[in-house]
């Protein structure tokens, strides 16, 4: 066998230890992760009076009775178009946000982002800023590195639980849940959910972290067919920052840049990037680098902003000795805030003329039509009621386009046109047998047509009456 050492085509992957930065954009990113964390672990627990017949949490997708509810909103399976609305929405308002703005999404508000912060804090607390981590880990196992290492993952998997347990709340009526958990009856499914998304929330934000931004997210791939050159992305200020160099107290700034090669900005960077190399995929624009370059700016008695947001139209505006500017208005937002307003607002028409009731009407197929001794032809229907109200209601059904001689109708306890009730929030299903004397068409066209008895909201529905061909 070889002594030789085995080749390696691949560097290992290197881990990366962010340093702790304070300044604006820390602040920021500080406040939006309790508004974001306070939104996701509370809002199962927020109550809507919907009716005695109906859930009262505001939020809550309820899988086994098939409905959707969001505060005022209830959206039944038929209504999926509710849900292609909504993901169209947010799409074209990251697309927008992202060509104002970079990507200020993956830097404040992704998931990712936000737990894998809060994973950072954790391992702070217990094993120190950047350094006290590299330290740590190059040590041999000790006492404290053991009690330290096992604190930060216990408090990491107590996150992810708490992380995968609001999941379930908004698929299960959150106090009857946990009165279930404290007495030992979690089914089945709820447990397999929590197990899952506390150990993917615990591989993601303790070890993936910036994997997922550089790997395993698209977004990253395509976020330049969405910039332009009024889009702000975070620049390194080469003009002003080159040639770059070591810095003693005293020297003087002449004939050199203001950048000291520190490598702050790369010490607190989540993705373990060089800004000053341009912008890179890598990049989430969450500005610790910012943050850290105006401390050391501060430090040296020099103006703030070597490293900033910024757009490439005033980099080159700077060049050439032009006045910066930010153009908000341009073709791009246009077009995006156009896409926008057209889908919310028909999003929005759509659920002011929504109705409490639908009908829908389906023609037999087999047969088409039966002929009577007396010759008459007979259409057989299959129909549904949607009731959408939390009571049961009555409906009166009638049949409009034809001279029928007779209608009959059949279901559990269905028997009178003018009064057909169907229980709250449910689907009443009957079939109609509509009687007519030969038609001179094959295929008539007739309307029926549902009211409510006790609001007098209608719904029509298109069909056919079928005779044999003349």
């Amino acid at each position: 066998m070889s002594d030789k050492k085995a080749i390696q085509f691949f560097a290992k992957q290197q881990r990366i230890y962010p340093k702790r930065a304070w300044g604006k954009y820390r602040k920021i990113k500080w406040l939006v992760m309790i508004i974001t964390l306070g939104i996701y672990y509370l809002t199962p627990w927020i109550r809507w009076d919907r009716g005695m017949d109906a859930p009262n949490q505001a939020v809550l997708i309820d899988i086994p009775h098939s409905r959707a509810y969001f505060f005022f909103i209830e959206i039944w399976p038929q209504e999926v178009y509710y849900l292609t609305g909504i993901l169209i929405l947010a799409a074209v308002a990251l697309f927008f946000v992202t060509s104002l703005f970079g990507r200020v999404w993956c830097g404040y508000t992704c998931p990712q982002t936000v737990w894998t912060d809060l994973f950072v804090w954790v391992e702070r607390i217990f094993q120190g800023d950047r350094n006290a981590r590299m330290r740590l880990d190059k040590q041999p196992y000790s006492m404290n590195k053991l009690w330290r290492k096992s604190a930060t993952h216990l408090t990491w998997l107590l996150i992810s639980l708490c992380t995968g347990g609001a999941w379930v709340f908004y698929f299960n009526d959150a106090p009857t849940l946990v009165d279930n958990i404290i007495h030992g009856q979690v089914p089945s499914a709820v447990l397999g959910w929590v197990i899952a998304l506390t150990f993917s929330t615990y591989l993601m934000a303790g070890f993936a972290r910036e994997q997922v931004c550089m790997y395993m997210c698209p977004y990253s791939r395509f976020q330049s067919a969405m910039f332009d050159k009024d889009s702000l992305i975070i620049s390194y200020d080469e003009m002003r920052g080159e040639p770059r160099g070591k810095h003693k107290s005293g020297d003087s700034w002449d004939g050199r840049g203001h950048c000291i090669d520190c490598t702050a900005c790369v010490q607190v960077c989540p993705t373990g990037i060089d800004i000053r190399n341009g912008l890179q995929m890598e990049c989430i624009a969450c500005g610790m680098c910012v943050d850290a370059c105006n401390g050391i700016m501060d430090k040296l008695d020099l103006p703030r902003g070597l490293v900033r947001y910024d757009t490439t139209r005033n980099q080159g505006r700077r060049k050439q000795g032009k006045s910066e500017s930010f153009r908000l208005l341009r073709p791009r937002t246009f077009y995006y805030a156009g896409i926008l307003s057209i889908v919310a607002g028909i999003m929005l028409y759509s659920l002011l003329t929504r109705l409490p009731l639908e009908l829908h009407v389906l023609h037999d197929r087999n047969p088409l039509f039966v002929k009577l001794s007396d010759g008459s032809i007979r259409n057989g229907y299959d129909i549904k009621i949607l009731n959408k109200t939390h009571k049961q209601t009555s409906y009166s059904l009638s049949i409009s386009g034809i001279d029928y001689q007779h209608i009959s109708i059949q279901g559990a306890g269905q028997k009178d046109l003018n009064n057909i009730h169907v229980f709250a929030d449910s689907v009443g299903h009957i079939r109609a047998f509509v009687t007519a004397t030969n038609q001179t068409q094959a295929r008539h066209p007739i309307t029926f047509t549902l009211t409510s008895q006790e609001t007098g909201i209608e719904d029509h529905n298109q069909s056919i009456f079928v005779s044999p061909s003349q």
